[in-house]
């Protein structure tokens, strides 16, 4: 298994990519959020969006983390390198991560609604 350090060239396709995504996401995401608020409730309603966009954010970094960490331990414990056992453990994460990003796709295909025709 390589363990290597990565180089910039390796990462920045990721991040650009994951900041793009983002970057189109979060103002659609919240402007559907706000759409339905009334003037009255608009303070209200923004609040709710940002704390909830926050502590899911924080909940799923503490899941892909609890599962880095229980795997590095397993593969440390089985005799491991330490380096080896991190790229173990953080190729589980990013499994999850994936299949979390995956599923919610087939959840936004199938849910959502087509607009007025």
């Amino acid at each position: 298994m390589r363990t290597s350090r990565p180089s910039r060239s390796s990462l920045l396709p990721s991040l650009l990519l994951l900041g793009a995504g983002a970057g189109l996401a979060l103002p659609a995401v919240t402007t559907l959020a706000m759409s339905g608020a009334t003037a009255q409730d608009a303070g209200l309603a923004s609040g709710l969006v940002n704390t909830t966009q926050q502590v899911g954010a924080a909940f799923g970094l503490a899941v892909l983390a609890s599962l880095a960490s229980g795997r590095t331990d397993r593969a440390l414990a089985a005799g491991a390198a330490r380096a080896e056992a991190l790229v173990d453990g953080y190729q589980v994460a990013f499994g999850a991560g994936m299949g979390l990003v995956a599923a919610a796709i087939v959840v936004a295909v199938v849910v959502l609604r087509r607009g007025p025709e």
